[in-house]
């Protein structure tokens, strides 16, 4: 751009930045600073539906000698507030107007936009509106992503966020996880969509507990009203921890990569079938040996139900799990969830007894009617139930518990028992 731009500008009106766009065949191209910017399109693939739902639209820049500028560089060339939001706006303009052209009339279109840039334009964004008036895409079918990051009034960003709900957009939140996210965006503005930064992705490749902080999230974002994205991927073990995370959409050089050829879209290899297909053959293999479980200890807890039915203690009744080298500690439960006497532990356990969770480890009287296998073992008596691997509160270990309700002299109680659970893919 040779001329000054105002501080500000006043009427950001459509007809601003049409002499800026060009028409090359069925695409157009937008001039800014003597580069030519052209529309990326990334391919977003729903699990479930085994097919694309979406792309997120990605700016792509070219000097005279047709030589790639990076994203990077093109953004920080405007001098001023005013240039910045004219990008960002030119962006968006170029965006839509190649996917109004698409033959596709069902997916989403994904757009970024900043909060900086936001909040630094209107409260009511009515250039957006123009250019989807203009260009006859409908509002329904865009997804406005706000990047996740600081910014300097929360207020304004709110209320422009709600400007294009009620536009009829979806909104997202982008890069979610990353080292300014927090749930209280989440709460103020109410995504439809959040897009989780790939470095939580990055981590849970090599770390056990990173993935089951990310399962975590993604159930926290599901029970928060939000559809989850993980963008990112790259591999194939990273698609199947998405798969397992239980995301929504997925999104990354694994399944396709960003393109400017718009007459190509979706001719990428999405294997989604044979990744679920393995999910559900790795998935059937770790269900197993709870089952395993079950069988195994059936009899013992046959055993020990009967002992303490003849009124024999606790200790007597449940010595041969006690002598299991799997099992932690036996407790019994009333039918309002309190628990009776004291927790037997076995040898095994009190010498593996962690002396920083001493205050933990007393359970008389504790209530334990909040965990689902007492509320499932009061439910169904006589039939023995099993959890997932969990930590415990009493040593802040993992292990799985085993729970049986039975009637003694006509009073429902349940009988439970914790075995250690080693956070392997084996025993999970």
């Amino acid at each position: 751009m040779s001329q000054r731009l105002p501080d500000k500008l006043k009427a950001p009106e459509v007809d601003l930045l049409s002499p800026m766009l060009n028409r090359e065949g069925d695409t157009w191209t937008a001039d800014f600073r003597g580069l030519k910017l052209r529309t990326a399109l990334q391919p977003i693939y729903s699990i479930s539906h085994k097919r694309i739902v979406g792309y997120e639209a990605l700016i792509r820049a070219f000097d005279p000698d047709n030589a790639a500028v990076l994203p990077l560089h093109l953004f920080q060339l405007p001098a001023s507030d005013a240039e910045n939001l004219l990008l960002d706006r030119l962006c968006r303009y170029l965006h839509i107007r190649n996917y109004s052209g698409i033959q596709d009339q069902l997916n989403w279109l994904f757009l970024n936009v900043s909060p900086r840039v936001v909040t630094a334009g209107s409260q009511a964004d009515s250039f957006f509106g123009q250019v989807l008036e203009k260009t006859g895409l409908p509002p329904h079918r865009i997804v406005m992503e706000i990047v996740e990051q600081p910014t300097d009034d929360a207020e304004r960003l709110r209320e422009t966020v709600a400007y294009y709900k009620k536009l009829g957009c979806l909104t997202a939140i982008d890069d979610f996880g990353a080292g300014h996210s927090n749930f209280e965006r989440i709460w103020n503005l109410s995504p439809d969509i959040v897009k989780l930064d790939r470095k939580l992705l990055t981590r849970a490749t090599d770390d056990h507990k990173a993935r089951q902080i990310l399962n975590g999230i993604v159930s926290l974002l599901h029970q928060s009203g939000c559809l989850v994205l993980l963008e990112g991927v790259e591999t194939r073990d990273q698609a199947m921890i998405a798969i397992d995370a239980g995301v929504d959409f997925v999104q990354g050089f694994y399944f396709e990569k960003p393109s400017t050829d718009l007459g190509q879209l979706g001719q990428g290899p999405a294997d989604l079938d044979q990744l679920l297909q393995e999910y559900k053959t790795r998935n059937q293999v770790t269900l197993d040996p709870t089952r395993q479980l079950v069988d195994f200890f059936s009899g013992y807890f046959e055993q020990a139900t009967g002992k303490l039915r003849d009124g024999l203690s606790m200790h007597q009744a449940c010595v041969e799990l006690l002598n299991h080298p799997a099992v932690s500690r036996c407790y019994l439960v009333d039918d309002r969830g309190v628990q009776m006497d004291d927790t037997v532990v076995s040898d095994t356990a009190t010498r593996g007894l962690d002396p920083r969770f001493k205050p933990l480890e007393s359970t008389t009287s504790a209530d334990w009617y909040r965990q689902q296998y007492l509320r499932q073992a009061l439910a169904q008596p006589e039939s023995l139930h099993v959890t997932a691997p969990y930590l415990c509160v009493t040593g802040a270990y993992m292990c799985v518990t085993l729970s049986l309700g039975f009637y003694q002299q006509g009073k429902l109680q349940v009988l439970c028992c914790d075995i250690l659970a080693s956070p392997t893919p084996a025993t999970l």
